[in-house]
């Protein structure tokens, strides 16, 4: 490979993951599409980034928002595109807060009439500074739990962007599927320093695979390069990997934006303050992330037990850990 207005998180998920067609179909009909921006700090391609795009394009061919984007914006020019964006007129704006996280909420301290929800390792702010993370690692751990059993080497390898507390938590999380099922695996971890560099994550694969890595879970895209080139298994994470690379990536830590997208129009048309956290509604027990993964690829045994626990998640009766100091 979505509670009043602010629809309840598992009438979201019933209704498909996205409200879209359903719940928002009649918000479309009643009133003006919502005109929303994003702000991507990465090109679109970039995984992360294209969950955001994907769901704010879905959202807007339903009918739901008007949707404008720009792409590749710099640390330096992130507050200028959202003072834009605000002056332009746009009710809600959509982006990314972990490079300028002061000058963020500074913006929108000076534009109280506009809403910004913004992913974030810090907290709300005011009423119209909201935030999500991007928790995918529920997925990450089950992931881990079949690669622990898969790997021959007892090595397998996680090629992570820039240690912050989200990437620490998912890479973290597949460490801990892994050594959930195989105590005395090892785990190698590289940190590529930027969040899109496809090169550089893969030549950090390499380098994993030289130290005998079998297995690499890829947080940044480029790392299934490296296990494609030298013929050994990968992980994604965020979007499904495995059409792009059908005999490498077996699994994927799948992140859905669409629910918390959902949320947060609805409280904007709702004129409801959007100065809350919206992280939970990405979830895997709220339909908000999940595993993918080719059935056959991993022991049957070591599906079993990982459908077992993926239910257990599910149902609220297991917890992944929530690891955010850097992996070592």
């Amino acid at each position: 490979m979505t509670k009043d207005i602010l629809i309840s998180r598992r009438a979201v998920i019933a209704s498909g993951i996205a409200l879209g067609v359903s719940g928002f179909a009649s918000l479309a009909r009643a009133a003006a599409p919502l005109k929303v921006a994003g702000i991507h700090a990465s090109p679109v391609e970039n995984a992360w980034n294209s969950c955001l795009h994907r769901a704010l394009q879905d959202a807007a061919k339903e009918g739901v928002i008007e949707y404008v984007f720009s792409e590749g914006v710099s640390g330096t020019d992130y507050p200028r595109a959202m003072r834009e964006y605000a002056e332009q007129g746009n009710k809600l704006i959509i982006g990314e807060a972990y490079a300028v996280e002061k000058e963020a909420r500074q913006v929108a301290a000076d534009y109280p009439d506009t809403a910004f929800v913004l992913g974030s390792s810090g907290e709300q702010a005011g009423d119209n500074f909201g935030v999500f993370g991007t928790w995918n690692h529920d997925g990450a751990y089950l992931a881990g739990m079949l690669a622990g059993k898969m790997t021959k080497s007892n090595v397998v390898g996680s090629v992570g962007a820039i240690p912050i507390p989200e990437v620490n938590m998912l890479i973290n999380a597949f460490a801990a599927g892994v050594k959930a099922v195989n105590p005395d695996a090892k785990h190698l971890v590289s940190f590529i320093g930027t969040f899109f560099d496809p090169p550089k994550a893969r030549e950090a694969g390499l380098a994993q695979i030289d130290a005998g890595a079998d297995i690499l879970f890829g947080e940044r895209i480029g790392t299934a390069d490296a296990a494609k080139e030298r013929g050994i298994k990968s992980v994604g994470s965020l979007i499904d990997y495995t059409p792009r690379y059908p005999d490498t990536v077996f699994a994927n830590a799948m992140w859905y934006f669409r629910p918390i997208l959902d949320a947060a129009i609805a409280d904007v048309a709702a004129g409801k303050p959007v100065g809350r956290n919206y992280t939970s509604y990405g979830l895997m027990k709220e339909g908000g992330s999940d595993i993918v993964f080719v059935k056959g690829v991993a022991p049957a045994e070591a599906e079993a037990a990982m459908e077992a626990k993926r239910a257990e998640i599910k149902a609220g009766t297991f917890e992944v850990p929530k690891m955010m100091d850097e992996p070592k």
